[in-house]
């Protein structure tokens, strides 16, 4: 088939490639045309996927990466990739918008169409279908196929990829469901059809609101040990032996990535606007989770008072790790980047290690005893470490044994006088 995925980010690119992998002509559409240059020439900006893959597919021309809409003529499926963001804490449609407005102009007779970018029940529906049908003068579900498959990226998990995850599948009527699970039948392992477009929707958000609230949930018991003086990380250690009834959850600095902090204000804030409703557990989740880099700066500041009479002001800190999560350079919405800014705000010298990060203020320092790296320092020229994102090429054994004081947030390293766990 003819395949368009609108928008090459952590979700469209691996989707693109894989439909390419598997016999399918692709063109991957990205509006960005640094980043289409990029791809252009097999550069991948994505860790998951390797650039040697990328130019293999680009060689044998069953993929090409274009930002001209005219590419885009002739589809067979296209598949919405594009980003759902929020704009003064209000969900913003504006991409998919852009991209239904865009596809509508080249939408023809047997053609399909799938939204896989995360959103609020009813959107496919009441946004995207009438966007479609007014664009083209074609009816959906009579001349054309519209669906609904929520993405289920989880970047730098190299177990769940994309082939062998799961991919729930809807459609606007029986025909068109027919025709999603066709497709993705032939990039994923297992397809799973929902009954309807709004039950695939709202399977996407809850998956999302469901780790929001046990994340907060365990970020407030996290304070809450704290306060009791009593070693949470070994509290949940045991829970997690419990074999059913049970899923263990971390505390940590916060939530990021483009899910976790968004996902769940879409369908909060879709439940207030239509029916008046309050979701108050995701709003309490929230409020948990946003205030949590608050929570690990006014711990870091009285360890400095308490251990080295000195305030955040002036402190020299290290700050391991930057991106939202392990293994990826992902740092959209990252809680480690607000635990930054706020510490500089108040006037800390803050210097940031990350090896998937080298520029936007992001700088490599080698963990060395000598002088070494930008400026010449070495870990135990900081007057605090403060552990935001545990890279696997970090030597967490070698940091602990030069810092002075390092505040772990991810419960990763062994206990000390010098090392304090969240």
């Amino acid at each position: 088939m003819r395949v368009c995925v609108l928008g090459q980010g952590y979700v469209g690119l691996p989707l693109a490639l894989r439909a390419a992998e598997v016999g399918h002509t692709v063109t991957g559409y990205e509006p960005d045309r640094h980043r289409c240059e990029k791809l252009a020439a097999g550069s991948s900006y994505i860790e998951d996927i390797d650039s040697a893959r990328l130019q293999r597919l680009l060689r044998s021309g069953v993929y090409t990466a274009s930002s001209d809409q005219r590419d885009l003529k002739g589809f067979d499926v296209a598949i919405i990739t594009v980003p759902t963001p929020l704009t003064d804490r209000a969900p913003d449609l504006s991409c998919v918008r852009e991209a239904g407005g865009m596809l509508a102009g080249w939408l023809e007779p047997g053609a399909t169409v799938v939204l896989e970018s995360t959103t609020h029940p009813g959107t496919t529906r009441d946004v995207l279908v009438p966007l479609l049908e007014e664009g083209s003068g074609l009816v959906a579900g009579r001349d054309f196929h519209v669906g609904f498959s929520p993405e289920r990226i989880d970047p730098g998990n190299a177990d769940w990829r994309l082939e062998n995850t799961p991919k729930i599948v809807s459609g606007l009527t029986d025909a068109c469901l027919r025709k999603v699970k066709a497709f993705y039948d032939t990039v994923t392992d297992m397809t799973v059809p929902a009954s309807g477009l709004e039950e695939a929707e709202l399977a996407k958000v809850f998956e999302n609101t469901y780790r929001h609230v046990n994340i907060a949930l365990v970020n407030e018991l996290a304070r809450m040990a704290h306060t009791l003086g009593v070693d949470v990380w070994d509290t949940l250690e045991l829970a997690g032996t419990k074999p059913f009834g049970f899923t263990k959850f971390l505390p940590g600095p916060g939530v990021g990535g483009h899910c976790l902090p968004i996902d769940p204000v879409y369908l909060s804030h879709h439940v207030k606007s239509r029916h008046g409703q309050t979701f108050r557990l995701i709003e309490l989740a929230q409020d948990i989770n946003e205030s949590q880099p608050d929570y690990v700066v006014r711990r870091l500041q009285d360890a400095l008072s308490r251990r080295f009479r000195r305030s955040v002001h002036g402190a020299r800190i290290l700050a391991v790790g930057a991106a939202y999560k392990p293994g990826t350079a992902d740092v959209r919405q990252s809680p480690a980047v607000q635990v930054i800014d706020r510490l500089r705000t108040m006037g800390a010298d803050v210097t940031v290690v990350d090896p998937y990060l080298v520029d936007g203020g992001i700088r490599e320092i080698p963990f060395t005893t000598g002088t070494a790296g930008d400026g010449g320092m070495s870990v135990a020229d900081f007057d605090a470490i403060v552990l935001l994102t545990p890279h696997g090429e970090f030597d967490l054994s070698q940091l602990a044994a030069e810092a002075a004081y390092v505040l772990d947030t991810r419960g990763v390293m062994a206990a000390a006088p010098h090392v304090e766990r969240l």
